[in-house]
């Protein structure tokens, strides 16, 4: 089937009301959760062969992720769909205001490589228990799990519910070329805006999950230990190819020193000889590889700056001395590099991040709470963590999204239902009792209480 025949068949498919009721969404959703787990060693064998990304972590970062997402959507489902009473304005009394969950339709959901499992299926979950039909392009980037999720989805639904569309660039047009009731996109600034441009011609609503340089912030008065050993959790998780991975340092001077040795004892702590350490996540492919290590200045490394070429691997790398201006600050690293910077006052850290583009995450290591307000209330960014890193988006319960060039719309748990959804708004009016008042021809004492009414 074509690509503009398989949009026309899903149309035609929601049309029906088929993926509309409570049974009909809770069924899929149980079908797709044991087809995962019937699948989880297809999952990890292709995550390993894409990414080298080990069971463990393949488990924590994705499958398990989105096994939780599963559960958290269906045991709220009900509540979810439910309409949402509203207090009436007098001046309609007697009346009922409500909404009306009601799903867009057609969906496309392009997902990326990094977690090329996970970035797949929570979107998907969403669209699902939104009533949607949905189609999924998961990234050539990933060939091996987008695969999977091929052959997860096809077991689950007949295609003119939720249908998987393979390939690259070319496949990426003609989807785009298409009119699509919703489109949620996670990847590039640069692609999002492409995304963007060409849902506009369809005045099509977006949900773009971008991504961009986040910055992480340890003052004075951070457990240094500790701080050494989350930023490196954060940092080194999948090899830094994490939207909301630390892209950079900003450290106060005074501690400069003492944290970059406990950031060198964390790293040899935690993954050894990265080269040689067969958990360690590799570079997606030779493309990227190359990029990252040209951000690579030699001669401000103070801890790693080798690879292996034929493992498309590349040492966990900190570079001191780094200036605002160098190759390595001005895009996205999406790679185990960590620029160092520092600062005297907090106050320089705050002006330096908001002098940039709005990060998708920031992060501060601080036991000082003022300084806690300070970023909280002074600096945008999509989100981030107080003394950890990346675990917040970790959670069904809060939403997660960018702001600015790092995205729009959030998505996870019911932020995912709302997103996927167009809340109609409802007043049902008594058909006994109509209030003269709003009616011609209008008088002073009709005046005066509109006046009333309306204050």
């Amino acid at each position: 089937m074509d690509i503009q025949s398989l949009v026309q068949a899903q149309r035609s498919h929601f049309q029906t009301g088929a993926t509309l009721g409570l049974t009909a969404r809770r069924t899929a959703l149980m079908r797709l959760g044991a087809a995962i787990r019937a699948h989880e060693g297809d999952i990890s064998a292709a995550l390993l062969a894409d990414l080298n990304k080990s069971p463990t972590e393949g488990y924590m970062c994705e499958v398990g992720l989105t096994l939780s997402e599963l559960s958290f959507v269906e045991k709220r489902l009900a509540r979810w769909m439910g309409d949402r009473d509203h207090l009436t304005p007098l001046a309609q009394f007697p009346a009922r205001s409500f909404t009306v969950q009601e799903p867009y339709g057609v969906v496309l959901i392009m997902s990326p490589w990094n977690y090329p499992f996970l970035l797949t299926m929570e979107p998907l979950i969403g669209a699902i228990a939104a009533g949607n039909c949905c189609v999924v392009k998961p990234s050539a980037y990933s060939p091996a799990t987008s695969a999977v999720i091929r052959d997860i989805l096809s077991q689950c639904f007949p295609p003119e519910y939720v249908a998987v569309v393979e390939g690259g660039r070319a496949e990426n047009q003609a989807l785009l070329d298409q009119k699509f009731d919703y489109i949620f996109f996670t990847g590039g600034t640069a692609v999002g805006k492409e995304v963007m441009s060409k849902a506009a011609k369809h005045l099509t609503p977006v949900t773009l999950e971008l991504g961009g340089k986040s910055p992480c912030i340890v003052d004075a008065t951070a457990r240094l230990e500790l701080a050494a050993k989350r930023i490196v959790f954060g940092k080194l998780l999948n090899c830094g190819q994490t939207c909301v991975a630390p892209d950079y340092l900003l450290i106060d001077r005074r501690v400069k020193d003492r944290f970059l040795a406990h950031l060198r004892k964390q790293i040899a702590l935690q993954y050894g000889d990265p080269l040689d350490n067969n958990g360690y996540v590799r570079m997606v492919n030779r493309k990227h590889f190359d990029r990252v290590l040209g951000l690579i200045d030699p001669s401000k490394v103070v801890l790693g700056g080798k690879s292996d070429p034929d493992a498309l691997k590349i040492q966990p790398t900190v570079l001191d001395g780094v200036s605002p201006e160098d190759p390595v600050m001005r895009e996205e690293i999406f790679g185990p590099v960590l620029p160092v910077l520092t600062f005297d006052r907090v106050e320089e850290a705050l002006e330096f991040v908001n002098a940039r583009p709005r990060p998708l995450a920031l992060y501060l290591f601080s036991q000082n709470k003022r300084t806690h307000e300070l970023f909280l209330r002074r600096s945008s960014f999509g989100g981030g963590c107080i003394n950890d890193t990346i675990i917040h988006l970790a959670t069904s319960r809060m939403p997660f999204g960018g702001v600015g060039n790092s995205g729009m719309g959030g998505y996870h748990g019911g932020a995912s239902f709302d997103t996927f959804s167009h809340r109609k708004s409802i007043v049902k009016k008594s058909a006994w009792i109509d209030l003269p008042v709003r009616y011609a021809p209008y008088s002073p004492v009709k005046d005066k209480l509109l006046r009333l009414f309306l204050r």
